[in-house]
């Protein structure tokens, strides 16, 4: 039998009962809100997914603080989205600012809400990052075969598969994804790996590609070709580097190749690495500008 979806709008009268009440139960996620505001509309969202996704072990409310500004004034919430959870009619942890999806699932689990296969990820990605990584496709394996509607999984392993360098298993596992998946942020960004990757393998190679860029300076083929290999071993630093020192001197470079590849360099890091992002954002309106 399926659990029932807790997700509701609460006011100053309901509020006692809804959340205060029932937070003795379970937790309850509340969301101080504008339904003006983008980045409100965006953290509704995720927790009305998640809400559905976690039926029953978690109570998501939401106050519109411009019906119920005496609720705010009594949380003290300065701006939105303003999240605040409640356990056992106590405040418990509070999030001022939009959340992404990862860090609303880390929310909830520090409140012992989570999935058996997102465990095995964090266990997967750690040995992965200390260098096991056939034990992290192992634990990975095992967490499909538990969990097989949970396609972070699977977008988990198309990253281990790029990262070591194997395009075709990552482009076959990426092709069975679901649509939502494909054209999420992270879904986007791994695409856009697959890409670079696909395009590389067509070039000389970087250490090639490096000597022709040293002997020639106004080689801006070899010199964008040599980027795109960068790019593809996750070297963005240098990339958007090779890159901007083709717009200085040729900016029509095959009709602005190099700065549209800035700008597809930033589209997908923003998900992941906003601050690097904002970074090469700066960097590219500078040179622009100048």
């Amino acid at each position: 039998m399926s659990q029932e979806v807790y997700n509701f709008e609460v006011t100053q009268k309901s509020f006692p009962s809804l959340v205060l009440e029932n937070s003795n139960k379970i937790p309850v996620v509340v969301e101080f809100m504008g339904v003006w505001s983008e980045p409100c509309i965006a953290v509704e969202g995720i927790f009305s997914r998640l809400a559905k996704e976690f039926a029953g072990q978690f109570i998501f409310a939401k106050v519109d603080m411009n019906e119920q500004p005496e609720l705010g004034s009594q949380y003290q919430i300065e701006n939105v989205p303003t999240l605040v959870v409640i356990k056992d009619g106590q405040t418990v942890r509070v999030d001022m600012g939009q959340v992404n999806e990862d860090e609303a699932r880390a929310l909830l689990k520090e409140q012992g809400i989570s999935h058996e296969s997102d465990d095995m990820r964090e266990q997967a990605r750690e040995k992965h990052l200390a260098g096991d990584t056939p034990s992290a496709i192992m634990l990975l394996t095992q967490a499909i075969q538990k969990d097989p509607s949970n396609t972070r999984v699977a977008m988990d392993m198309v990253q281990i598969f790029l990262d070591i360098g194997d395009l075709n298993n990552a482009s076959g596992l990426f092709s069975k994804l679901p649509e939502r998946d494909r054209e999420s942020d992270i879904g986007k960004a791994l695409n856009g790996q697959m890409t670079f990757m696909s395009f590389a393998a067509k070039t000389d190679g970087i250490e090639t590609l490096q000597t022709k860029v040293d002997s020639n300076f106004e080689d801006h083929k070899s010199r964008f070709d040599l980027a795109v290999c960068l790019v593809a071993k996750y070297d963005y630093i240098e990339a958007v580097e090779q890159l901007l020192k083709i717009i200085e001197v040729a900016p029509d470079f095959q009709d602005g190749a190099a700065r549209e590849m800035i700008a597809t360099i930033i589209r997908n890091l923003k998900p992941a690495s906003p601050e690097l992002a904002s970074e090469f954002q700066r960097k590219l309106s500078n040179i622009l500008v100048s």
